[in-house]
């Protein structure tokens, strides 16, 4: 579980439970583990590897304006998507993903639409054709009781009703369960998100705090805004009974929300994620975004934490019986930058985001007085290593039903570190911050690291990578850079 074995060297007994771990796998981002159709034609997908209909063709998108409203006791949604987008294509029809809810209006510039609905996908043909390289303003009014989509090997993702609440999370698809979108990390946007619940409730999302004002009936409206481009399963809401703290660091806000079942402790542990942002910023380089924060739920049916940008979502467990969450806000906070700004080009390569953060935990430990980096990648290499088991799937492309296992995880971290010893610390460090830097609120692949971390160390390392990323064979122990 993360955050054992911080400040001390691992037991026999932590290090068994961290090798039964390994070989049981992942079941989130960070739970129970320590150490398309042709443009224009309206048809969707953009092809991803293992999620080929997820996302849309024939558009980018700009900015989204969500201005939703909620009621937990009657558990309807009401919502107004405002989408600037631009077509990239000559664009006669074009479509959404939207998961569940009913439309009850869609204009195009302002123009009526005909719209046409499949499970998971809104098919809209605007009045008029849209030309290439043209913006346009879609506005999607709809309503409903939103539900989670169900995978069994990706568990349930999106929005989902709580005691008195709601919370909207999930990896690799959330956005869609409660709001139209282009449903993939290759279409990035920023956001404005306006949420109006019933007075004494909370509605905290990504961004920068943009005050709130009394609505209608004894409401409040929580305003929020994220200008820096985001990922769509990045776009989180959380309702409830939350305590909110408002405060700065570095001149950025930084907002916390801790569920009022949680212990106060745990608002003392998340307030120190701003500080523990400034020593990832000592491997990584400046931190990505305009804010600071993290929510902690209540809610049990949540094993895992999320990243979800400039404010990262926590399950409870992190955080029981007075537990130290630390690695996981590390983790999560790391996935600023690897994850959120330099973001995947298809859901195959996630390792760039997993492995970098696992590693920032490594990192972390080892800073904090617990296991070198070199330790705990021999906890491994020694331990659950030893057995072939532990080499499939590969890191690289494990295939969508182990896209959340060890390989992603842990071995995606074993490789950051045998690319640290064969180039050395100070190359493998000036690797990281380029990649970070060079790459920021982009999207990126495993080709563009390798090509990457060639030219800083001014060597082959394509081999190395193909050994590490692709084969399912126990790699050779990575020597020391001479």
């Amino acid at each position: 579980m993360a955050g054992s074995g911080r400040g001390r060297s691992r037991t026999a007994a932590a290090v068994a439970a961290a090798v039964a771990a390994v070989l049981l796998g992942l079941a989130g981002c960070t739970g129970g583990w320590s150490p398309g159709g042709a443009g224009g034609s309206g048809a969707g997908g953009l092809g991803d590897p293992y999620f080929p209909s997820y996302g849309n063709t024939g558009y980018q998108v700009d900015h989204y304006l969500l201005q939703v409203s909620y009621d937990p006791a009657s558990k309807q949604l009401t919502g107004t998507a405002t989408i600037e987008a631009t077509a990239t294509v000559d664009l006669s029809g074009f479509s959404l993903d939207l998961t569940g809810l009913t439309v009850r209006s869609v204009t195009v510039d302002g123009a009526a639409a005909t719209v046409e609905r499949g499970d998971e996908k809104l098919v809209v043909t605007p009045a008029e054709p849209v030309p290439d390289g043209v913006g346009f303003t879609a506005v999607v009014g709809y309503d409903g009781d939103p539900e989670p989509v169900h995978s069994s090997s990706l568990g349930s993702n999106g929005f989902q009703h709580s005691d008195g609440g709601a919370f909207a999370i999930g990896q690799p698809r959330s956005a869609s369960t409660w709001f139209p979108v282009n449903d993939h990390p290759l279409d990035k946007a920023t956001y404005t998100i306006e949420a109006t619940v019933p007075e004494g409730l909370a509605a905290v999302s990504n961004g920068v705090p943009e005050g709130r004002s009394a609505g209608p009936a004894g409401s409040t409206t929580w305003r929020w805004s994220e200008d820096a481009e985001m990922a769509s399963y990045l776009a989180t809401l959380v309702i409830g009974d939350y305590r909110v703290h408002e405060s700065e660091h570095r001149g950025k806000p930084l907002v916390t929300a801790v569920h009022a079942d949680l212990s106060v402790q745990v608002d003392r542990q998340l307030a120190a994620s701003g500080r523990i942002a400034d020593v990832l910023e000592e491997w990584f380089g400046p931190y990505p975004f305009d804010a600071y924060g993290g929510i902690a739920l209540a809610d049990q049916r949540v094993g895992f934490a999320l990243e979800t940008q400039s404010r990262p979502v926590y399950g409870p467990s992190f955080f029981a019986g007075g537990r130290d969450g630390t690695g996981v806000i590390v983790h999560e906070l790391a996935h600023q930058w690897f994850g959120n700004s330099v973001s995947v080009r298809g859901w195959n390569e996630l390792w760039l985001n997993e492995g970098f953060a696992t590693y920032a935990e490594w990192l972390y430990e080892e800073r904090d007085g617990g296991d070198t980096a070199q330790e705990t990648f021999d906890l491994y290499w020694d331990g659950p290593g030893a057995e072939d088991r532990f080499w499939s799937p590969a890191t690289g492309d494990p295939g969508p039903a182990q896209l959340f296992s060890h390989a992603v995880y842990v071995r995606g971290a074993m490789t950051l570190h045998a690319l640290r010893r064969t180039v050395g610390d100070d190359t493998f460090f000036q690797i990281l911050r380029d990649w970070a830097t060079e790459m920021a609120g982009g999207n990126a692949g495993s080709a563009d690291l390798v090509a990457l971390s060639e030219r800083v160390a001014g060597r082959d390392l394509g081999g190395l990578f193909d050994q590490w990323l692709y084969r399912i064979d126990r790699p050779a122990y990575p020597g020391a850079a001479g």
